[in-house]
Order: structure tokens, then C-alpha cells, then sequence
């Protein structure tokens, strides 16, 4: 299985912090945010790693994280040009990943749980990592089976039937850059992750795990506030 961490994006919800630097470069705590994503995807076993950045910011996460030596591993950058989704993001990486599977994370995304067994144990299809919280209708929801098979899947529904998030981690076997190349843009000019589940679900090829520790989406200064307090108090990450 490769690996890819999607850290583009402008960070406009954190300025004047990512106004010279990459909201993934920021600290949370004692590391920049991007090894939290980066330690999800080794500490599961995935090695190979492709990390997507936005142009202006693609030389200094090549020399914060250099060749991935130092992490025992081997990475590699590409840059998306354009903010165009998730799923546009991902389809970047099709040489990359080269027919593998391939687990897609997002580089904001801090997990207090060890997946590594959830994102070891992939089968087929397609995998996403749902979360209970208080404010779904800010997220894609999920409603899941007694087997977490997923059988709906809606993009910021204004009454959502479920408090399951999708968060920031997905696993896709090798037939998801086919999909991709289905899709249509959203409203707002975005190819969708959303849109991309809902064609593996169709197929009946979706799974969900659900999280049951923390999850942080980090964009946001509150949320950057609540990681850096996460990181202090949990032993497994700070010692990453």
C-alpha cells in the first residue's frame, strides 16, 4: 500500500500564521503538524509516501522532511497548482501509486488512535474513518449498518441522519483513479471526496471505521489550540 498526504490549501482560517508558511508546517506542540499524518501512515507500515503541497510551500517540506530517511522511509512531492478538492488532489498521485492500494490523508489530520491494525487489515474497495461529533451537519456524514458498511453518505446535509464525520483518512484500492475520472465538478469547482465515496458506495464497496479516540482537524485556531493541548497530554504522540 503507498501513502499520500494532501498538504495544500491556502490556511486562510489561520492568518497572519500561513501567511509566510504552510498551515501544515505550523507547531502543534513539539512537532510540525505534518508528522502527525506522516506517523499515521509509518507507524501502519506504509513506507512509499507521496506528499502534495501547494507550489510556494513545496521547498520547505522538502527540507523539513528531506528523502524520509530519517523516518525510515521514502518520500515524494508533487504540487497541486490549483485548490480544486480532495479528490483532484488524489489524482495526482495515480503514477505514484502505481496500481496499489492506497491510503489518502489529509495533512491537517491528528488521530490520538494507533490505526495502524484498521488501515493494516484493507481488503477492497474503499474504507472511510467516521467520527461521532456534536456538529455534523459541518462535515460529510455517514450512516452506517450493525456490519459499518455504509449505506448513505451526504456532503454537509442541513439535516444530517447521523452524527458520523468523515475525517481526513481514507483507504481506496486501485480502481479509485477510474473513479475520479468520473466525476464532476461541485458547485463550488471542487472535485469532491464526497462524491468519490458515494461511487464506491454504489457499488457497495464502502466501509467505515469509526475512531474512537481524539480527532483534530487542525485548521482553525482553536482547533490548532486543542492539538497542541492533545500532544502535551498524550504520551503515544508526544513521543512520536
Amino acid at each position: 500500500m503507498k501513502g499520500v498526504i494532501l498538504a495544500g490549501g491556502k490556511g486562510t482560517r489561520l492568518y497572519p500564521l500561513t501567511k509566510i508558511t504552510s498551515k501544515q508546517l505550523l507547531p502543534v506542540y513539539n512537532k510540525p503538524m505534518i508528522y502527525f499524518p506522516l506517523y499515521t501512515l509509518i507507524n501502519a507500515g506504509i513506507k512509499d509516501i507521496l506528499i502534495i503541497t501547494a507550489p510556494e510551500h513545496s521547498g520547505d517540506f522538502m527540507e523539513i522532511l528531506g528523502s524520509g530517511e530519517e523516518f525510515n522511509a521514502r518520500f515524494s512531492y508533487t504540487i497541486q497548482d490549483q485548490a480544486k478538492g480532495i479528490a483532484h488532489g488524489l489524482s495526482l498521485a495515480e503514477d505514484f501509486v502505481d496500481n496499489d492500494d492506497v491510503c489518502l490523508i489529509l495533512g491537517d489530520n491528528i488521530f490520538e488512535d494507533d490505526l495502524s491494525s484498521e488501515i493494516q487489515n484493507f481488503d477492497n474497495g474503499a474504507k472511510i474513518f467516521i467520527k461521532e461529533v456534536t456538529d455534523p451537519e459541518r462535515f460529510g456524514v455517514a450512516t452506517i449498518d450493525e456490519n459499518q458498511n455504509v449505506v448513505k453518505l451526504e456532503e454537509k446535509p442541513k439535516e444530517p441522519q447521523s452524527n458520523c464525520a468523515q475525517t481526513g483518512l481514507y483507504i481506496f484500492d486501485k480502481e479509485v483513479f477510474s473513479h475520479i475520472k468520473n466525476l464532476q465538478p461541485s458547485a463550488r469547482g471542487e472535485y469532491e471526496i464526497t462524491d468519490l465515496n458515494n461511487l464506491y458506495l454504489k457499488e457497495r464497496k464502502l466501509k467505515a471505521t469509526i475512531v474512537k479516540g481524539i480527532w483534530i482537524d487542525a485548521g482553525t485556531f482553536e482547533s490548532l489550540y486543542n492539538a497542541s493541548k492533545l500532544i502535551r497530554n498524550n504520551e503515544y504522540l508526544k513521543n512520536l
